[in-house]
């Protein structure tokens, strides 16, 4: 999600969690305005979302709620320790209604909401400016085949708790990584800006971040000399790949079918939408559209 990395995001959202009313489990539908898709975001984390409806997930929850005739209305929280606790487990003071029922974007199989079906496979990726030694890099692999000096004199930016410091530990480049928190403590600073103002500055010389992070630097960065990104394959020593689905309450089994539905006839849209912010993907869906 709009954290840095799938891992470290598990960590962050965990951290906020309640335990599961009992009362939630009884298969009911979310009992919101009939007429409102209420989706649960940050209001500051391009390229997954923002309170201008300009990310990714903001496209993905307005063809969603096209598609079920109902209009889209967020509660936004920064998607850090108690985001879940504030939005899909929040009652409003008022109604005691929850304040909305769906999160866009949380890993496949997370623990502390339902899950649907997975819309998205992604993959870490290197995010670097071109240059002699670096231009020609079609693989991550062909980074760690550089000349020895070439390769351990390289900056590497990277964010902690992800699959980039056990990449960067396993081949002897730690001596030279810049190592980003998970979090800063503003949450107006993204993991998109802290990359491309370290690599525009020359601070670091390559990077790396989550797929739709790396997607989302270069596209802002195209021409003749434009940032290059080079996605990681499945590794089946470090995971470097996850599957995102939407997040919802726990038992509320409508929902879900609603819900896991909608993504199964809606793959070619939801690719599109996908593609549209440069995201490295895997195993794209080819099922055609309802």
């Amino acid at each position: 999600m709009r954290s840095v990395v799938i891992r470290g995001l598990c960590a962050t959202l965990a951290a906020g969690a309640l335990a599961v009313p009992l009362a939630w489990a009884q298969g009911q539908a979310p009992q919101g305005p009939a007429d409102a898709l209420r989706v649960c975001a940050d209001p500051n984390s391009l390229p997954q979302s923002n309170d201008h409806g300009e990310g990714y997930e903001n496209k993905i929850a307005e063809a969603l709620g096209h598609d079920l005739g109902k209009k889209v209305e967020y509660t936004y929280f920064p998607q850090r320790m108690g985001f879940v606790r504030n939005t899909l487990r929040a009652r409003d003071d008022q109604t005691q209604q929850f304040k909305c029922d769906v999160i866009i974007g949380v890993p496949k199989g997370y623990d502390i909401t339902a899950t649907t079906k997975p819309y998205m496979h992604s993959i870490y990726a290197l995010v670097f400016v071109p240059r002699a030694d670096l231009k020609d890099l079609k693989t991550a692999d062909d980074l760690l085949k550089l000349p020895p000096q070439t390769l351990h004199s390289l900056r590497v930016g990277m964010f902690a708790q992800t699959p980039a410091s056990d990449w960067v530990l396993k081949n002897g480049m730690i001596d030279k990584a810049v190592m980003y928190a998970a979090q800063s403590g503003d949450p107006k600073e993204t993991p998109d800006t802290i990359v491309e103002r370290d690599l525009a500055a020359g601070k670091i010389d390559v990077a790396v971040v989550w797929g739709p992070i790396a997607g989302f630097i270069v596209s802002r960065h195209g021409g003749s000399q434009g940032w290059i990104t080079v996605p990681f394959r499945p590794d089946p020593q470090i995971k470097f790949d996850y599957e995102i689905s939407m997040g919802l309450r726990q038992g509320e089994k409508d929902w879900q079918k609603t819900l896991d539905d909608w993504i199964a006839g809606h793959h070619a849209q939801i690719t599109q939408i996908l593609t549209a912010y440069h995201i490295p993907l895997i195993d794209e869906p080819t099922a055609p559209q309802s």
